[in-house]
């Protein structure tokens, strides 16, 4: 993940299943929120808020409570920006400070799987389905309807703290190119009206996950 984004964001990834005592890890205020969920979801809450406790050291930032908003967005501390992101076998936390030029972080991890055709239809427009099919052709080795999938995801991470709405699949349109059959960027064309017009990014395959990472300039 480090590597999708600017040195000025410290990110941290760990792959496979977390093993630690979840209670132990979260501050009471976080435990509360997962006290009655599954034990699988314990441990993504936790373990992914190890690693960004983790991230916010780096930037020189004690340890807090990164308590869920109102459509599950982190809470940072003040003067912080950032994101978080887990799926089977994988989790990574993104911070930087918003003084050094970061308006907002975008991250999003995906197991590297093909896209079911039903849900590439609500992630993809006309243009999309068009570029996924030829992307396919040259590089078939590479889900990239997943991709298209996680990089939407990774932009309305970014959105959201901004704007403090919701942005649909179809209000983001996404180009995807690729440097080598585990490693590229892409574009996203924003097209409500919002804190961004549009913004680019990177993606990476490795170990069976997709990563997504986008970063939003203070100056956008």
């Amino acid at each position: 993940m480090a590597s999708l984004l600017p040195p000025q964001v410290a990110a941290m990834e760990s792959f496979g299943e977390w093993e630690g005592d979840w209670r132990r890890a979260l501050f009471p205020v976080e435990a509360r929120v997962v006290d009655k969920a599954m034990d699988k979801r314990r441990r993504e809450f936790a373990g992914v808020r190890v690693l960004a406790r983790r991230s916010l050291r780096v930037l020189g930032v004690s340890p807090v409570p990164l308590v869920p908003g109102a459509r599950g967005e982190p809470g940072w501390p003040p003067g912080v920006v950032g994101a978080m992101t887990h799926c089977t076998g994988y989790r990574a936390a993104a911070a930087a400070r918003a003084e050094a030029g970061v308006a907002a972080v975008g991250i999003d991890a995906e197991p590297h799987a093909r896209l079911s055709a039903e849900v590439l239809e609500m992630v993809a427009g006309p243009s999309e389905h068009d570029h996924v099919k030829l992307l396919s052709e040259r590089w078939p080795q590479v889900s990239w309807g997943c991709l298209l999938f996680s990089a939407k995801e990774a932009v309305f991470k970014a959105w959201y703290p901004l704007a403090r709405c919701e942005l649909g699949f179809l209000d983001a349109e996404v180009e995807l190119w690729a440097d080598h059959d585990r490693a590229g960027g892409f574009q996203a064309a924003v097209s409500r009206p919002g804190p961004f017009t549009a913004v680019s990014g990177r993606w990476r395959i490795a170990r069976g996950v997709v990563a997504t990472a986008v970063t939003v300039d203070a100056t956008a």
